[in-house]
C-alpha cells in the first residue's frame, strides 16, 4: 500500500491550524518579555522567567509524540492533540496580559509567568503532532513540500500576530499607554483576538484533514518492520530506548538544531530591552515609558517582517533545495540569518532593522522545514511521533541553556548591555551553518513533485 498524494489545498488544509498557532506564538514571542517588565521583571530575570518554555517541551512534546502513534479515536490520530493544545494555549493567551486580575491569590508577576507556562505547555501539545500529521500523510517526495507550506502558513499567522498590537494603535486608534504595572488595552486586545483565532484555525484543520489509521500505515511498512513492531513491548519507557537508537542523519542534526534554537531563543527574549537601549537609546531599567512602549510595538512589526519574509521564502524552498540539495539550502539560509542578526549592531537607526530581519526571515524559513524534511525520510512510518517528539529535545535543550545563562551573560559578561545578546545569537546561527556539511540526508529528492 502507498500513501495518496495529495494535493495544494489539501495540503494547505492539513496545515492550516499552525497559522493560529503560530499566531498565538507570535504574539507570545513578541510582547512576552515585555508584559514580565510591566508586572516587575527586571531585564537579566527574563531569561529565567522564559525557562519554562524549553522545559515544557522537553517534557511534553516526546510523551505526546509516544501517546499520538498508539492513539485512534473518532477524530483520528494527530487531531484530538492538537485541538486540546489549542483550547488550553487560549486560555493562556486570554490570562497572562489579565495576570493584574489574580493579585489576591499571587503577584502578577508570577502569575503571569505561569500562563506563559500554561501557553507553552500548550502550543507544544499541538504543534508536534502537526510536525507528524505531514509526515504520516505524505509521500517522501511531497514532504519538503509539506512543510513548506507549514512554514508558510506558520509566517502568515507569525505575521499577523507580531503587528497585531501596532495596528491595534496606529490603525484602530487603541491606546498602548497604560499606568505602571499594568498592560495596554491595545495587547490585552491582541491577546484576546489571537485565542479566537488560533481554535479557528486548528477546528478548519480537524473538520477537513483526514488521517490514516494505524492499520493503513503499518501496511506501508516493510514486512520486517512490521514483524519487529508487533513483537515490541509498548510502554513510555520507549522513548528512552529510541532516543539511543536514533538514526544518524537525526544525530547530526542535533547539533545543527542546537545552535540554531540557541540563537532563536536570545533573539526572541532580548529583542525588545535591547533595541529599546541600543537603537532608541532608552536606559535598560525604562520600561513604561511611551518611547519603550513604541520601541516595543516596532519590535513587533520587526518579528512581523522576519516571518513574511519566512512565508514568502517558504514557497521557493523546495525548488532551492532541489537545485542545492537540501542540506546546502539549511546552510546558506542560517549564514544570511546569521549576518542579519549582527547587523543589527551596526545598523544606524529602527527603520534599517528592517534589512536585518529580512535575514533572520530566510533563516527561519530553513529552519522550519529543512530539518524535518531530511529527518522525516531517516526515521520509521509508525514512530514518527515518538522521533519527532524526541527531536524536540535538540530544540528545547539549547533554549533551556540559554535561559540559564542568558541572563546572568547580559548582567555580568556583558556589562548589562542586551545588545550583545543578539549578537551572540548570530554567531550561534553561523556554528550551526559549518554544522549543515556532516549531515548525511538519506532520502534527497531527485525531483520536483507538485
Amino acid at each position: 500500500m502507498r500513501k495518496r498524494r495529495l494535493s495544494f489545498w489539501e495540503i494547505w488544509n492539513m496545515s492550516f491550524g499552525f497559522l493560529g498557532i503560530q499566531m498565538g506564538f507570535a504574539l507570545q514571542n513578541a510582547n512576552a518579555s515585555r508584559i514580565l517588565q510591566i508586572f516587575g521583571a527586571d531585564v537579566h530575570e527574563l531569561s529565567w522567567f522564559w525557562l519554562v518554555a524549553p522545559l515544557t517541551g522537553l517534557i511534553v512534546q516526546p510523551i505526546i509524540g509516544y501517546y499520538s502513534d498508539r492513539t485512534w479515536t473518532k477524530l483520528g490520530r494527530r487531531r484530538p492533540f492538537f485541538l486540546t493544545g489549542a483550547i488550553l494555549a487560549a486560555v493562556g493567551l486570554i490570562l497572562m496580559p489579565n495576570a493584574d486580575l489574580f493579585t489576591a491569590i499571587l503577584p502578577s508577576l508570577w502569575i503571569g509567568a505561569g500562563m506563559l507556562f500554561v501557553m507553552d505547555a500548550s502550543f507544544n501539545v499541538a504543534m508536534e503532532p502537526f510536525r507528524a500529521l505531514v509526515a504520516d500523510n505524505l509521500p517522501s517526495d511531497q514532504r519538503t513540500l509539506g512543510f513548506s507550506v507549514q512554514t508558510v502558513l506558520i509566517g502568515i499567522g507569525a505575521v499577523i500576530g507580531s503587528w497585531l498590537p501596532y495596528a491595534m494603535t496606529n490603525w484602530f486608534g487603541i491606546s498602548n499607554q497604560a499606568e505602571v504595572g499594568e498592560v495596554p488595552l491595545h495587547l490585552l486586545l491582541s491577546f484576546v483576538i489571537g485565542a479566537a483565532i488560533l481554535v479557528g484555525s486548528i477546528l478548519v484543520t480537524v473538520i477537513t484533514t483526514r488521517e490514516y489509521s494505524p492499520e493503513e500505515l503499518d501496511a506501508m511498512e516493510e514486512p520486517g518492520e512490521v514483524e519487529v513492531a508487533e513483537t515490541e513491548k509498548s510502554s513510555l519507557m520507549d522513548i528512552f530506548s529510541d532516543f539511543s537508537k536514533m538514526p544518524e542523519t537525526m544525530r547530526q542534526l542535533s547539533w545543527v538544531q542546537f545552535f540554531s534554537w540557541f540563537g532563536l531563543f536570545g533573539m526572541w527574549v532580548f529583542s525588545v530591552p535591547a533595541i529599546a537601549h541600543h537603537i532608541y537609546g532608552l536606559p535598560v531599567t525604562d520600561s513604561s515609558s511611551e518611547t519603550y512602549n513604541n520601541a516595543g510595538d516596532w519590535v513587533g512589526i520587526l518579528f512581523g517582517i522576519y516571518n513574511g519574509v519566512s512565508a514568502i521564502f517558504a514557497f521557493f524552498l523546495p525548488a532551492i533545495a532541489l537545485k542545492l540539495g537540501r542540506k546546502k539550502t539549511h546552510m546558506i539560509s542560517l549564514i544570511i540569518g546569521g549576518l542579519g542578526l549582527l547587523s543589527i549592531y551596526v545598523m544606524p537607526d529602527e527603520d534599517w532593522l528592517i534589512l536585518s530581519m529580512v535575514g533572520v526571515g530566510i533563516a527561519w524559513a530553513s529552519i522550519l522545514a529543512m530539518p524535518y524534511a531530511i529527518l522525516a525520510g531517516s526515521i520509521p512510518a509508525r514512530k514518527m511521533g515518538v522521533y519527532m517528539g524526541i527531536f524536540n529535545f535538540f530544540i528545547v535543550i539549547p533554549q533551556i541553556i540559554n535561559a540559564l545563562i542568558g541572563g546572568p551573560m547580559v548582567k555580568y559578561l556583558y556589562g548589562g548591555d542586551p545588545i550583545y545578546a543578539l549578537m551572540t545569537s548570530g554567531v550561534s546561527f553561523l556554528i550551526a551553518a559549518i554544522l549543515t556539511l556532516r549531515i548525511h540526508d538519506v532520502d534527497e529528492p531527485t525531483k520536483i513533485t507538485e
